[in-house]
């Protein structure tokens, strides 16, 4: 019940935080890959509605590729305490391509390698009583690497009489990314660039057969100061994960 209730604290975070940046990362996806044939797929989405479509096929014994799509349209109050009268609508696409090396330790847990590439398009429309104030556009490159680990230790979750088998794990991605070919109200601005850092933990439930409920908690670090292009969105989600042909054990 405690594992609940730390959940659902971090669930209202991403409503007191601000969201002034024009990038709004997916989540880091660790498929924990085990053998050739196996394929992972999820979904996750946030209380900011940014969504995230994500899939990992492992192509040998140790090499794996992954590649997810994430979108968001949310309009909504520019500050949480601020006035209704004051919108921001924030429209976001993104897809990213990696590829990797994977491996099982002794101890029954995975480590795993990425890198890869990303690109989309990000818009936010500010406005005020109804009329457009400000408008911001533009492109996003993106380039990443990352490392994801299972932890060994292991707890069950009692809940409605039944007993739900948890599991943890870590992913560190360090990213570079470009915001080019920017306009504020139809008129070119200097594009923006900037280095984030993303280390995020999950928390895995066994539902039932392949399918996991899944909980991902982070923090999200810009190592440039920049102006449109930093660290001010949430690496919070709750999605479902599948694992089909995979080795036994925890992961």
């Amino acid at each position: 019940m405690l594992v609940l209730v730390r959940i659902v604290l971090l669930a209202f975070l991403p409503l007191l935080m601000g969201c002034s940046s024009l990038y709004f990362p997916p989540p880091p996806q660790a498929p924990l890959l085990t053998q050739k044939g196996e394929f992972s797929g999820g979904i996750h989405t946030n209380f900011s509605s940014n969504t995230a479509l994500q899939g990992a096929y492992a192509l040998s014994d140790h090499i794996g590729v992954l590649g997810s799509l994430s979108f968001l349209q949310a309009d909504k109050k520019q500050s949480f305490f601020g006035s209704k009268a004051n919108r921001e609508y924030n429209e976001h696409n993104f897809g990213e391509l990696g590829l990797g090396y994977f491996t099982r330790l002794k101890d029954q847990r995975v480590i795993e390698f990425y890198g890869g590439y990303g690109l989309g398009r990000t818009k936010r429309a500010e406005s005020s009583a109804g009329l457009t104030t400000q408008t911001l556009e533009g492109n996003l490159e993106k380039y990443f690497f990352q490392v994801n680990y299972s932890k060994k230790e292991s707890k069950t979750l009692h809940l409605f009489g039944r007993d739900f088998p948890m599991s943890y794990g870590a992913a560190m991605r360090a990213s570079y990314v470009q915001l080019h070919d920017f306009t504020i109200d139809g008129q070119a601005r200097e594009s923006e660039d900037n280095i984030f850092f993303e280390p995020i933990t999950f928390t895995r439930i066994q539902a039932v057969g392949p399918i996991q409920l899944q909980f991902i908690s982070g923090s999200n670090f810009g190592l440039r100061h920049r102006k449109f292009l930093k660290a001010a969105n949430s690496v919070f989600q709750l999605g479902i994960v599948v694992n089909l042909g995979g080795q036994e054990g925890r992961r």
